[in-house]
Formats: structure tokens, C-alpha cells, sequence
């Protein structure tokens, strides 16, 4: 972990207090004895072939990676979420590492970025040598790896946490969707993008791959809904349906109005997190300064974005393509460009939400 990141969140051996009296011992052991519950769980459960080497295990109707699903359960047992939580959702490769970007810098602005009263410069902002996966850390992925014997101790991350997830909406803990007032800002995207981002992402890691995976047998499993925390359908639904219900906690972005309207949706981000860009800010530039510390030409150009890895063996530069909307049409033929319609527009029925296909 680089040393930016680390003063985002803390990491300890042990959760907070712990090994200070035998109570606290007990505890660890049973934690200890729950995980090895849950293994013999998960090893029943339906399993499938996923992109990576581990495959996919069908839990709560959702294909979580195998290798992550032991994260995610210990998440949803020992999480508890704060009133000024703001957390980061998407289904894979829906522009997770740009919203990542603008989400830091929104929050962290007042440190990092002029204005009248405000004179620093981006030499100073960690977007310059930190990639935005490690600013604004995953549940799955850090937070719970290896549970109990390595646990972050989140009460210490400064306030408000910012955090992020892939997991579904209706596989998050209750402290996060019924009893709290935690913030979560979704990002879809077009699916046609998605399977073609996700097919280039996956084959960007040969040695981690389960077979060989083309592009149709890609659409096939998508399709089929069987793929890395699939199906899409599923994901993007039960977001929506959570912003509909609670709009005040709840924001559903698109990544192509995001490219579309930058300006606009920045400023809508900033007011749903509490946080409203001042008159002074706009007139100082604030919000181009963001957009153009966190566009991809930027990022992608960055030394710790080209040889900097994220996880052993993920390099960072696999995270910055094209970014572009519609690239899709470069790579899909008609007929797999309307079976996904097809299904879409079957399960996107009647629920209000549709994508420009």
C-alpha cells in the first residue's frame, strides 16, 4: 500500500482493541471458527466457470469471484456503517476508476486544488502517484482480505469514510441499506460498453484466465448471466430500484451522461454527498481543475498508471483504455449486439430504466 492511501484508511494486524484481555481473544477465535463455517458453506454452493482461474460461486442469486466470496460474507457479518458514509457502487467496468477519481477529489478538494483561498497545486494531490483503487479502497478487495487474520480498522478513516463495492445492492449489509443513512452514488453503463471494457480488461491478464475467452463466448456467458458479479441485469436493477425508494441515499448515475454533461453531473455528485460546489469555486475553476486532474488523458499518462500495480499481477494501465462511449460497434457483430438488446429490453421491462443500445 502506498503511503497516500495509507493516510485514507488504517490497517492493523488485529480489529481495534483486540488481544488486550482474554474477551478479546475469544472473540478472534470465534471469528476464526465463523469463517471456516462459511467455507463449508460456500463449498456447496453452485460454482461456474468465471474469466479468472478460481471461476464464479452463485451466492444470493449473484456470481461473486470464489476466491472473494469469503471477503464478502465476513463484510456482511462485521460492517457497520455511520450516518456520513459515502460509498462507491458498479458493476464491473462501468467507469469504477473515474468515479473513484472524482469522488476523492470532490472530497478533497479544499486540500488539493486552487482557488482564491486556497493556493495549492496538483503537485501535491495523490491522483499524481496513487492510483484512485487505493484512494478509495473495496470492501471485497481490501477491507475484508483475509479475514479475521488481517482486518482494517475502519472506525479510524477520517470522516466521511468513502468507500467502495461491485457487490449487489440487495447483498449489502442491513447497517448499510435499512439502518443507516449512509450515501451510495451508482454508476451503470451501457452494457454493449460493459461486455467489451470487461472482455479487454480480462484478456489484459492471460496467465489469470480460466480458458480462452473470446469475444462471442464473452457475450455468451454475459448473456447467460453468468459472469463476475453478474447477471448485469440484476446489478443495475437493484440499484435503480434503491434510488427510486430512496432517492436521499441513493444516486443512480450513468457514465454516458457523465461523458456527456462532466460539469453538470460533477456538481450534482458534490451537492448528493453534502458537499456543493461554492459560486467562488465555479468562478475559480474549481470544477475544470477536477475534471481535467481526473480526465483519462491525465491519469492514463501518469508513471504510477503505467507501471504501478494495483494487486500483484493487475496492472494499473489496464484500468485506462478508451473510456470511450459506443466503442462497442468496433468489436460486436449484429448478431450479438441484438441478443443483448434483446435480453436488456426482456429484463429492463417496465422498470423505468433503459440504455441507449
Amino acid at each position: 500500500m502506498s503511503k497516500e492511501a495509507s493516510q485514507h484508511f488504517s490497517n492493523s494486524s488485529t480489529s481495534c482493541g483486540q488481544n488486550t484481555d482474554d474477551d478479546d481473544d475469544n472473540n478472534n477465535k470465534d471469528n476464526k471458527e465463523s469463517v471456516v463455517l462459511d467455507l463449508l458453506v460456500i463449498s456447496e454452493l453452485p460454482k461456474s466457470d468465471g474469466w479468472k482461474k478460481q471461476g464464479i460461486t452463485l451466492y444470493q442469486n449473484c456470481w461473486f469471484p470464489s476466491n472473494l466470496l469469503p471477503n464478502v460474507i465476513a463484510f456482511q457479518k462485521n460492517f457497520k456503517a455511520k450516518y456520513e458514509d459515502i460509498i462507491m457502487a458498479s458493476f464491473p467496468k462501468s467507469g469504477t476508476t473515474w468515479l473513484k477519481s472524482l469522488l476523492f477529489s470532490i472530497l478533497n478538494r479544499h486540500k488539493y486544488y486552487y482557488n482564491n483561498n486556497n493556493h495549492n497545486n496538483d503537485n501535491e494531490n495523490p491522483l499524481l502517484t496513487t492510483i484512485s483503487h487505493h484512494l478509495v479502497p473495496a470492501f471485497e478487495f481490501q477491507f475484508y482480505s483475509n479475514y479475521p487474520e488481517n482486518v482494517h480498522d475502519l472506525d479510524t478513516m477520517p470522516s466521511p469514510r468513502l468507500v467502495s463495492t461491485h457487490i449487489p445492492y440487495a447483498s449489502l449489509p442491513d447497517s448499510i441499506n435499512k439502518f443507516s443513512k449512509s450515501r451510495i452514488i451508482y454508476i451503470s453503463r451501457n452494457p454493449l460498453d460493459v461486455i467489451v471494457s470487461f472482455w479487454h480488461f480480462a484478456n489484459g491478464h492471460p496467465e489469470r484466465l480460466s480458458r480462452e475467452w473470446t469475444v462471442e463466448y464473452f457475450v455468451d456467458m454475459f448473456c447467460k448471466g453468468d459472469i463476475t458479479f453478474g447477471p448485469y441485469w440484476e446489478h443495475v436493477l437493484g440499484y435503480w430500484k434503491a434510488s427510486l425508494a430512496r432517492p436521499e441515499n441513493v444516486l443512480f448515475l450513468k457514465y454516458e451522461d457523465l461523458k456527456k454533461d462532466s460539469v453538470g453531473q460533477l456538481k450534482k455528485i458534490a451537492k448528493f454527498v453534502g458537499m456543493p460546489f461554492s459560486q467562488e469555486e465555479e468562478n475559480d475553476g474549481v470544477v475544470e481543475q477536477i475534471l481535467e486532474m481526473c480526465s483519462l488523458s491525465k491519469l492514463k499518462n501518469l508513471d504510477v498508471n503505467k507501471y504501478g500495480e494495483v494487486r500483484p499481477n493487475i496492472h494499473n494501465k489496464i484500468f485506462f483504455r478508451k473510456g470511450q462511449v459506443g466503442d462497442w460497434i468496433n468489436h460486436l457483430t449484429p448478431s450479438m449486439v441484438e441478443r443483448v438488446k434483446n435480453i436488456i429490453i426482456e429484463k429492463l421491462n417496465d422498470s423505468g430504466l433503459s440504455f441507449k443500445l
